[in-house]
């Protein structure tokens, strides 16, 4: 009989790859050898904790280091190094190092899973990129060492650097400071110049995007002959610091129950403005900031990083796309521009349908979060954005959920990480086209 080949398409693929190694990484984690007690970890948290891992969330039901081994750590950190430079970088890594060929289909895949542009060199893009991330992550993790082994000792300090600058540049968000209070993130930092830039420097770096990356290193600072999504990713990353920076100094950090001096202030607010976009880690405790601060975080945490990064969100580009196109509707004109290139339709089609379904998962993962366990719905729809814009700051609720939360929360970050489109796209596929339209007739909007 001849035997039937599966076709699957570049979407399916790459959703079955992240899926694949969240489950493989929750069957690591329940080992005995995982956890410091020996017992080995629930299903339940292993699957949560791995997914959050692979999907560089850093939402956790358990503290990281005191409830997971020095092997259930390494699992975790190897994780988050797969999620960050996704599954198909590494995947075609490990192809190439082994001397295999890349075919169209693997090549394909690549460049969904990079946002490239074209397919030609994109296998010496791939090996750029992961040789940009090795060479950052170390020199990431050199800076943070001298701070570290002081804290730690000789030995440990290294395992504390790498951990911590492999986390920073994948936008993984995991930390190893429960030693000092259980979920307290980064705060014993708060003030240690060294670790809060070097942190904020590898989030963003991780963040901008490997098309960016590639015109930074094409072009250097030639900033006219950037690709447009280069030019709009660098520039709205500019304001989506200095604009919620002014208000962190100014309004949120400047009230007396912080105790700041100018330094600090300033350190706390570049820091708080950086993470929430993507990151997961935090300095101060989040559930001091105000109200008013704490929604500029959830919007920060919807924006996201850049297309093609390691950070999560509906990313900055979507945004872009969004105000030309209000713009241009405001002014009249018969197409949006940015940079003095026309935007596509389809393009604009795809930024709407992304905010709609990510705005959709949000609501309702945080109106499930409150229903079913009751918390706060301000706190609930904190972590739901957390979850789903894959950043992992937290207001603490997460390890308190239930079962029904948590299972919300591992599907908000897997559709985060993957792609709200992508699972769309891998899951209810259609090959037909539209052969016959229908007629046209106008619809009153606004």
């Amino acid at each position: 009989m001849e035997k039937r080949r599966i076709h699957l398409s570049t979407a399916q693929f790459i959703l079955l790859g992240f899926v694949g190694v969240i489950i493989i990484g929750s069957l690591f984690l329940m080992l005995p050898c995982s956890t410091r007690s020996g017992e080995g970890a629930s299903f339940l948290d292993s699957l949560f904790t791995a997914t959050s891992a692979v999907c560089v969330t850093g939402l956790v039901v358990q503290d990281t280091a005191t409830y997971w081994s020095d092997f259930g750590q390494a699992v975790i950190l190897f994780l988050i190094q797969i999620g960050g430079m996704g599954i198909v970088t590494i995947a075609v890594a490990f192809a190439t190092m082994s001397g295999r060929k890349i075919g169209l289909m693997q090549r394909t895949v690549m460049q969904e899973a990079i946002s490239a542009p074209k397919l030609e060199g994109i296998v010496r893009l791939t090996r750029f990129i992961i040789k940009m991330a090795f060479v950052t992550e170390l020199t990431g993790a050199v800076l943070m060492y001298p701070v570290f082994a002081v804290k730690m000792g000789a030995l440990k300090g290294i395992w504390y650097s790498v951990f911590h600058s492999i986390s920073a540049f994948c936008n993984g968000g995991f930390d190893l400071m429960g030693i000092n209070e259980k979920y307290s993130s980064l705060t014993s930092f708060s003030g240690n110049i060294v670790i809060n830039l070097v942190i904020v420097l590898l989030i963003l770096l991780g963040g901008i995007g490997f098309m960016t990356w590639d015109d930074i290193r094409t072009h250097k600072f030639k900033f006219s002959k950037y690709r447009m999504q280069s030019k709009v990713i660098l520039s709205a990353t500019i304001g989506l610091i200095v604009i919620p920076f002014v208000y962190f100094y100014f309004c949120e950090f400047s009230g007396a129950k912080w105790h700041m001096s100018g330094a600090d202030r300033a350190l706390a607010s570049l820091f708080q403005t950086v993470t929430p976009r993507t990151a997961g880690f935090n300095t101060v405790d989040l559930t001091k900031v105000s109200g008013a601060g704490q929604l500029i975080m959830i919007v920060l945490m919807m924006v996201g990083g850049a297309t093609g990064s390691t950070a999560g969100g509906m990313k900055i580009t979507t945004l872009a796309v969004l105000f030309a196109s209000a713009i241009s509707v405001f002014r009249r004109k018969s197409s949006p521009y940015l940079f003095r290139r026309r935007i596509a339709e389809e393009v604009i089609k795809s930024a709407a349908a992304i905010m709609l379904l990510y705005s959709f998962l949000f609501l309702m993962g945080g109106i499930i979060i409150c229903a079913v366990d009751g918390f706060n719905i301000i706190d609930a729809l904190f972590e739901s954005a957390s979850a789903v814009c894959t950043v992992g700051v937290t207001l603490g609720i997460t390890p308190h959920t239930g079962v029904i939360s948590r299972i919300v929360l591992i599907v908000l970050m897997l559709f985060g990480r993957v792609g709200g489109l992508t699972v769309i796209f891998a899951t209810v596929s259609s090959k037909r086209k539209d052969v016959a339209k229908f007629p046209e007739e106008k619809i009153m909007v606004g």
